[in-house]
């Protein structure tokens, strides 16, 4: 679910503006899933663009705290969340943790890294939800260690159905400030795709794990 309209469409505007989305459905991009794609999405780009991040990290700030109401900490999801959590946290002034995908091997083997105190209401910030399953493991972590985990805050989603079922399963609330849905009419307007690419965004939107547009 999108925070608002406004910021999903000025959101999807702005990454499509420097190529943190690239839309090429003629020449599919290969997931490390395995799955082709007409899309692919890296919003660690923002971080290298001053009045775009600024953008994210003011949504962020205000969104969360309408949503969520104000946490005791703001946590990211390394690594790609790693960077906008940070700025998040510091706008709002809240200590900040990040999440690895799994503990360390040596040292004091954390997962969560930073100060967090059992019982501490925590929001996650994360930059992409496609399945939702590696955003999850960062909840389960955080709720291990003692967090009440208020819900999740991502820059895009792709909006699957299985994402949806994940979160739902899991009882994560989470809101973005854009996904596919209003990526999509804005990308046609502004003259990135055309109609018939549009469509087949449509098509794969539907059936991401067994599309391919090489073999039709």
């Amino acid at each position: 679910m999108i925070f608002n309209t406004a910021t999903a469409e000025k959101t999807a505007e702005l990454l499509l503006q420097i190529n943190a989305i690239k839309l090429n459905p003629s020449n599919p991009f290969l997931w490390a899933s395995g799955w082709h794609s007409p899309i692919y999405c890296d919003n660690r780009l923002t971080l290298s663009f001053p009045a775009i991040r600024n953008f994210i990290r003011d949504e962020f700030a205000k969104n969360i705290e309408e949503k969520y109401g104000k946490p005791d900490v703001i946590a990211g999801v390394a690594t790609g969340a790693i960077g906008i959590g940070i700025l998040v946290a510091e706008e709002m002034g809240l200590p900040f943790v990040y999440v690895r995908p799994e503990p360390k091997k040596h040292g004091r083997k954390n997962q969560v890294e930073g100060f967090l105190q059992k019982g501490q209401n925590v929001v996650v910030v994360e930059d992409l939800i496609s399945t939702g399953n590696s955003s999850l493991l960062a909840v389960e972590a955080l709720r291990e260690a003692g967090a009440n985990v208020k819900g999740m805050a991502a820059i895009f989603s792709y909006g699957f159905e299985i994402a949806k079922a994940n979160f739902e399963n899991a009882n994560v609330n989470l809101n973005t400030l854009s996904d596919y849905e209003h990526l999509l009419p804005l990308a046609v307007a502004k003259q990135y795709i055309n109609e018939n690419e549009l469509s087949t965004l449509q098509d794969w939107r539907m059936h991401p794990d067994t599309w391919n547009v090489a073999v039709k």
